[in-house]
Formats: structure tokens, sequence, C-alpha cells
């Protein structure tokens, strides 16, 4: 990112503490974050965690008082460019900082912020989110509003930024998060681990994998995948994950090359009631892996995340479908390539589904209580085979492609996508008629009766 200009002599006011109506008390205005770099101690026994945040942001007007989230977790220091403050407040999640002189519109600062605690998941709509202790280890699942359950943030999707982790813990445990392994060095029983996302990354997509697990080198090429798990769970995960490399080179080929510098899938040792995606990670639990190819279709819809959600990534969680429609689609293409129902008779199979179901969710503004609802996943997948019907395959997979190049490593909205499909289509106001039906109205449309378009 780069740095405005500051503009001088502007009295500051405070940035807003909210982001987000559909998650409402999470997200701050005011400015944009560049970048984190978190030094973590956690304490597998105990599940003790200390940290410290040091967090490089910019400033989007002059702020007399500027707020990040942080949950659970109980504040020692904080300093603003090197300098205490002129006073925080700790309350209700929210972390509020009022520096001792203001900062100006475009100037780039530096919040600094010392914490510890027992990390817990907080209770939301969607379940338990962020930190939650294992029975031996650590998941963190923060879609889409707990990563500050264990970090203070800008919690919102559309603020991406770098990340730099570094974890010290427990010598027998491996780690995984997000980004490349800089460096790990073992002294006594404490080994620390430091990661670098270079990629710019939302807040949700953060995370921390801890436990006793082995690591499977799976592919170098055209993507470094690795796979970390319990060796009780190898000769299982080999079987169930063996076609994922398959699923890799179908997706580059679809939807443009792989976005991130590798791909770990880590396999906990407790069941997951879903998987979920991080950035370059995936998470599953024991119980999708069973030997029997059982939950294929979640290693495909996982997998599409690193594009569809990781990558580019929504601006707002207004357009979730952006991620979970995309998603649900590339299971059906995988299974299409792979020998199975083809993305068409999936498509009917969904929508007789759909048609028995209730009418009132619009895709393109679902509401904080079906932004998760399976409906959103089917309906979105069916405008994309819709869509692709009405351009053809090469417009529609040039329209992919296009999308994942343009967007890489940013924040998309429904505005951005249905714009660019236009320009791949013949009829263009024909195109934005399709999105309007499909997008915009709870009722769910008849499937086009008329052939796909040819190659």
């Amino acid at each position: 990112m780069v740095s405005r200009a500051p503009k001088a002599d502007v009295k500051g006011r405070p940035g807003a503490d909210s982001g987000d109506p559909y998650v409402p008390g999470h997200g701050n205005g005011g400015y944009r974050v560049e970048s984190y770099e978190l030094d973590l101690d956690y304490r597998v026994n105990s599940n003790r965690l200390t940290g410290k945040a040091t967090i490089t942001a910019v400033a989007t007007h002059a702020l007399s008082r500027f707020s990040l989230d942080l949950t659970g977790l109980r504040v020692s220091k904080v300093a603003v460019n090197g300098r205490r403050p002129g006073r925080y407040a700790h309350r209700n999640g929210k972390l509020y900082i009022w520096p001792a002189t203001d900062i100006a519109d475009g100037a780039e600062f530096t919040v600094d912020v010392q914490y510890a605690g027992n990390p817990a998941p907080v209770d939301s709509p969607w379940g338990e989110l962020g930190w939650e202790e294992l029975t031996e280890g650590v998941i963190v699942a923060s879609q889409p509003c707990g990563a500050a359950t264990w970090f203070p943030c800008n919690d919102h999707p559309g603020d991406k930024a770098h990340y730099r982790i570094t974890i010290s813990t427990d010598s027998p445990y491996q780690v995984v998060a997000n980004g490349r392994l800089v460096s790990r060095r073992t002294k006594a029983s404490r080994t620390s681990w430091v990661f670098d996302q270079a990629a710019p990354m939302a807040t949700y997509l953060a995370t921390v994998q801890i436990g006793r697990y082995d690591v499977l080198e799976l592919a170098s090429s055209p993507v470094t995948i690795r796979a970390v798990l319990p060796a009780s769970q190898v000769r299982d995960f080999r079987s169930d994950f063996g076609r994922q490399q398959d699923m890799m080179k179908l997706f580059n080929r679809l939807f443009g090359p792989y976005p991130f510098g590798g791909y770990t899938v880590v396999v906990t040792d407790d069941a997951l009631e879903i998987p979920l995606e991080a950035q370059g990670i995936s998470v599953f639990g024991s119980n999708h892996v069973d030997g029997r190819r059982g939950a294929e279709r979640l290693v495909a819809h996982e997998l599409a995340h690193q594009w569809f959600g990781n990558s580019l990534t929504p601006s707002t969680w207004q357009d979730i479908w952006l991620n979970e429609g995309f998603a649900c689609y590339a299971e059906w293409l995988w299974s299409e390539d792979s020998g199975g129902l083809t993305a068409a008779q999936q498509v009917s199979k969904a929508h007789s589904r759909l048609r028995g179901l209730d009418q009132d969710l619009v895709l393109s503004d679902p509401g904080p209580e079906l932004m998760f609802d399976d409906r959103l996943y089917k309906r979105g997948a069916i405008t994309l085979h819709v869509l692709r019907r009405q351009l053809g395959d090469d417009a529609f997979f040039d329209l992919l492609r296009a999308w994942t190049k343009t967007n890489r490593h940013g924040s998309v909205t429904t505005a951005d996508f249905i714009a660019l499909a236009q320009t791949f289509s013949p009829d263009p106001d024909a195109t934005l008629a399709l999105f309007a039906v499909w997008l915009d109205a709870p009722e769910l449309p008849d499937l086009p009766r008329t052939s796909r378009r040819r190659r």
C-alpha cells in the first residue's frame, strides 16, 4: 500500500468503531492496515497466550481516536509511533486508543499492543469462532469475526494486509500459520516458528494450527503441496486426498495460476463440523478422513477458496456468494472432469431441491442470518452455470481467468463481477438481466431451456 502525503492542520475526529452491517461491532474506520507483525508465545498445557502486535496503518482521515478489535485478552501496554498514547480503554471487544496528538489524514502510523490471557472462541450467530483449544493443540477458525480472539486487528474482510507471525511453543508440537516458513529454531524445550505472508490477507483468513502432527510432502509442481496431520491418519489421507493434485491442475487451467506460494492441508485430531479455509491453508477434521473419499467434494471446495475468497476477498460480507457460490461450482467442475456427475447434472439436481425450499434468499444481499445458508452456495453455483450457458465455455472460462488475474490479492464486489462479465458477453444487456433475476430477486428462476453456446 502506498501512503498518501499527510494533510496537516485538519482537526482529528474519531474513527468508526464498526465496519460491516452484517457483523456489527467488528471492523473499524479511519485507517487501513498495511501490516501486522505478531510475536506470540503459547503454552499448550495451560492454554496461555502472550503476545505483542505491531500494526502499521495509514489514516484515511485525521484521527483523534481509533479502535481495534480484541476479545477476551488483557491489554498491558499500548504505544502509538513509539509513544504512550493520551489514553486507551479496552471494553466490550474494542480497544479504543487516543493518540497523544492527532494523526494526520494520509499519515502512516504504528501501534504496539502487548496483551495476554487464555484465548477462547467467541459465541456468534454462526457458532463458536476464533482460537480454540483442542484435546492437544490449537485450531483457529475465524470466519467471519473470530480473529480478535488472538490478536488486535481491524476485523473486516475488506482490509487486507501483510502478516509476519512468530510463534514460540512447546517443542513436540508442529505449528502451521499463513505464508512461508522463514525460520524454525529450537532452544531447550521451546521452538520458535516464523512465518511471512507477503500476499495481502484478510483477518478472518489468518490462522494458527498447533498439534502433534507428521508432515507429508505431497507435490512440488505446479504448486508445492504438503499435509500436516496425526500419524494415525496418514494411510486414509493418502486415499481420501489422493486426487488433490489433479484438482490443483484442473483449477490452474480453469481459474488461472494458483495465487500463493504453496498449499498446506491440516487434519486435526478432533472432529470438525465443516472444514475451513485460510490463506494458503485448508483445515479438515479427523471425521473428513475415512479412507473412502467421502469428503472429496469438500477437498475441491476448500482448494477453490484459495482463488475465490482468499486471493479475491469480498469487500463486505454482503458479497459472500463470490466466495461460496464459486467454490461450490468448483466442486461440480471437479465432478465433471473426474468422471462423476456433469456440472449440468449437478445444477439440475440442486435446482430441483431448491424449488422445494423457502424462497426468501437474495443472493446479492442475503443478510447475516443466511450468509452461510446452503441455498446461497447452491444458488450461487447455479447462477454461474447459467452464465456459462449464456456465454459459452470459452468466454466463460476466459472470464474466470480474467477475474482472478485482474483482482489477484484484492477486494471484490458483486458489481465488479457483473461489470467484467458484461465485457465477455455478446449481449451485455442480456447478461445484466441474467444477474438481476438470479442475484437480486428471492424467487428461484427456472433454468434456461436453450442449449449452451458452442465453444
